[in-house]
């Protein structure tokens, strides 16, 4: 049976073996931002979204320290394929989602608020997302507004 200074050694092995994986969060170009209705939804968007739906996040250091990185590399590569606020120069084919996926409380995800405080939305900042998404992206029920 392995002692446990064999264990350690053997994981600590594999923690500095895996920060040589080159799956790391990272931005892109910003090549055109939506025209936002007004900067308050761009303020709001930035807090909220901007970390899995721009070229512009903010990964804190825990973020590019692996296995935690994948991660965090997936969510934002999830998040930008559906909609990148840094890229409107091509098709957003879920931009028009987004003020309802804020109304029912899948955006931001519950995983991600606890971690990052400056997303977590009062409900009157909320309502003006939402309201603001919907002037600048439109909606699910049917275009700008």
């Amino acid at each position: 049976m392995p002692t446990a200074r064999t264990v350690l050694l053997a994981a600590g092995g594999l923690f500095v073996a895996a920060q040589l994986v080159p799956f790391r969060p990272g931005n892109g170009p910003v090549t055109q931002e939506p025209s936002w209705d007004s900067p308050e939804t761009r303020a709001l968007a930035k807090r909220a979204c901007f970390d899995c739906h721009s070229n512009e996040a903010v990964t804190p250091w825990y973020g590019h320290v692996a296995p935690v990185s994948w991660v965090v590399r997936h969510h934002m590569d999830e998040g930008r394929a559906a909609l990148n606020f840094s890229t409107f120069d091509q098709p957003q084919k879920e931009a028009h989602e987004a003020a309802e996926e804020v109304e029912e409380g899948e955006m931001p995800p519950g995983f991600y608020t606890p971690f990052h405080s400056e997303a977590q939305l009062s409900e009157a900042e909320t309502a003006a997302l939402i309201a603001g998404l919907e002037a600048t992206l439109g909606s699910e029920h049917g275009g700008h507004h």
